[in-house]
Parts: structure tokens; sequence; C-alpha cells
């Protein structure tokens, strides 16, 4: 299983089976669309798609899904931005004996029932940018100490080339809030189960921008 990160929340999940494309809404921040007509989209709030004529199938919802041999489930909650009541789709995919958590732009507070519904985290990626748009360092900080992945990798912060609606925090923030003054930095993370350890990794992947 490989995970490539490409700005913004967007990041590429690929395995045997299939590839997964999260938060694909790069075009509207000045980015290439990296999604291709047979990747599987996961949408954590429905103005995070582009793609609106994408090809493949598309998951944007609550709910219980097998697609190509994985297994995918929809957890709702509260999206970050909640004036008109919006919802959101946190997802944990479960591939090759991994699970994958994808939280997205969700309010930082999550119930007994959201966090049972979570589980077993071995990687968990996580918006830390703020500014009043997602998760800022200390409420996904809060979150990774409830969820306790193994794994974490930040996305949406702030990025050369990547033109957000409201200015993100730089990476360095979430990263001081954590308390990991040396993350991993990688062009890709490939994992196997085999390789995960107790002791909680922070990876910060290189945009492919």
């Amino acid at each position: 299983m490989e995970i490539q990160f490409f700005g913004a929340n967007c990041f590429k999940i690929q395995t045997k089976q299939a590839t997964f494309v999260v938060d694909e809404n790069l075009q509207s921040l000045g980015l290439k669309s990296v999604a291709k007509s047979d990747d599987i989209a996961l949408i954590t709030n429905s103005k995070l798609l582009d793609t609106g004529e994408h090809e493949g199938f598309v998951i944007d919802g609550p709910g219980e899904y097998e697609v190509k041999g994985v297994s995918i489930s929809g957890i709702p909650s509260r999206a970050h931005i909640d004036e008109s009541g919006k919802a959101a789709t946190m997802y944990v995919v479960h591939i090759d004996d991994l699970s994958i958590a994808v939280l997205g732009h969700i309010y930082p507070e999550l119930s007994d029932d959201q966090l049972e519904a979570i589980g077993i985290v071995d990687v968990l990626l996580i918006p830390v940018g703020g500014s009043g748009y997602t998760l800022d360092p200390v409420g996904a900080t809060s979150l990774i100490k409830k969820i306790e992945p193994k794994v974490v990798i930040p996305s949406h912060y702030e990025t050369n080339g990547v033109a957000y609606e409201v200015p993100q925090l730089p990476v360095e923030s979430f990263l001081n809030a954590i308390g990991a003054n040396e993350p991993e930095r990688m062009a890709s993370f490939k994992i196997k189960p085999t390789e995960l350890s107790e002791k909680l990794r922070v990876i910060v992947l290189e945009p492919k921008i």
C-alpha cells in the first residue's frame, strides 16, 4: 500500500486492488487534477470534488461500502464550517490488513460513538491548517490523542503553489503542537502491517504539485 500527497486535502491511496483519491478539488486551487477515470473518489464534503463528471466510483456520504474487495466505512460528522448545518463524512478504509482513517474538514469534537465507529486506526490522514477553515494544530493534536493511530500524515497546510481560499498555517505549527520536531519526511509512504510499531510516527509527505 502506498500513499501520495498532492496538496490541500488530496491523497492517493494505491493498492493492488484499487486506487482511491481523497478530496480531489485541486483545479479550484490552481493545480492539475490527478484523478483518473478508474480511480475511486472519497469525498469528505460535497464542496471538495472538482470532477463532477468523474467516471469512476464516487463515495460521498455515510454508509458501508465494498469496492473491488476493499471495505470502506463512511461515518457522519459535523463539518468544521457549520453555519448552515452542513455535514461531513469521515472514512475508514480497510486495505491489506491495514486501517486508514480520513478525517477531512470536521468539527474538532467527536462523540464516543464516533470514536467507536472509527475504531483501531493504523494510518490517520488529518488536515491541520486551521484559520477557521479546517482543524488547527491544537484541535488536530487533541483528536490524534483520542484516536491513537500508529501513523499520522498531516494535510491542508501552507504550501507553495496552492491557492487556498483562506491562508493556512505552516506544517511546523502542527509539528510543534504534537511535539514532532524531527518528523519523517518522504516523497510517498509505503507500508505493510508487519512494519507498524506502537510508537507514533509523524510523517510529512512531499506534495506532488
